[in-house]
């Protein structure tokens, strides 16, 4: 066997295993690159540092750099391509300015893949119109259907008035300054409260609304007990 086939397979073998001895999995696809990435690590850090669940739970992020469909179309091909035999598949995606039929489209591509495996589930965490939405809800409760500049606008005021400066979609630590500076449970409460108002409703009629608090709520089960207290 070539050396290097023979690396491949060892390492196909070695990811088998580590996979095998994982209990709770969770495969997040991003639509930003940046943002939804930085946030996510930040529960992935938490996670693997406490020492109950870090070798129970398995967390992998994928920033897609792609919109709506194309999301969750990136990750059938993940699955596919890695065989995941079991999970949690989450999309994470905005609104912005894509056509209704493509934003509600990914929640009916999920339900629709849920129906063939009982094992291997999707969920969509989307935000209308972005996640930054979901950022200010951990300051405020926030109704109005506005554009993205001005939830970034809303953020960069609060930013300034905590000390922290002017927000930044690039931000590695916007997970620790949200839990230091906000408030996690308000925002879960907030967001619920919002989905409650417009039930019913597809994703596209929610604006503004979010799903990520679900995402939120999942991963928030295995942080250390000094972090989960401020999500519950």
């Amino acid at each position: 066997m070539p050396k290097k086939a023979g690396m491949e397979a060892w390492k196909k073998k070695r990811r088998k295993e580590y996979l095998e001895r994982k209990e709770f999995r969770y495969y997040i696809f991003c639509e930003g690159q940046q943002t939804e990435p930085q946030y996510f690590n930040g529960f992935k850090k938490y996670i693997e540092s406490n020492p109950i669940y870090k070798d129970m739970v398995l967390i992998e992020i994928e920033p897609c750099g792609a919109e709506t469909m194309r999301v969750i179309g990136q990750a059938e091909e993940y699955v596919k391509k890695n065989r995941i035999t079991k999970g949690q598949i989450w999309c994470v995606y905005d609104k912005d300015s894509f056509p209704a039929e493509r934003f509600n489209g990914v929640l009916e591509r999920a339900e629709a893949l849920n129906s063939q495996n009982e094992e291997v589930k999707y969920h969509v965490a989307w935000s209308n119109e972005c996640i930054e939405l979901w950022f200010l809800l951990h300051f405020s409760y926030y109704t109005s259907n506005n554009y993205r500049t001005e939830y970034i606008e809303f953020l960069n005021n609060k930013f300034y008035e905590l000390g922290l400066g002017k927000y930044a979609k690039n931000m590695e630590n916007i997970f620790d300054i949200l839990i230091e500076n906000g408030n996690p449970k308000l925002a879960i409460r907030y967001a619920k409260r919002i989905i409650k108002e417009h039930q019913g409703m597809t994703p596209a009629m929610i604006a503004p609304g979010t799903k990520v608090y679900e995402l939120v709520e999942e991963l928030a089960k295995y942080l250390p007990e000094d972090v989960q207290k401020n999500f519950s």
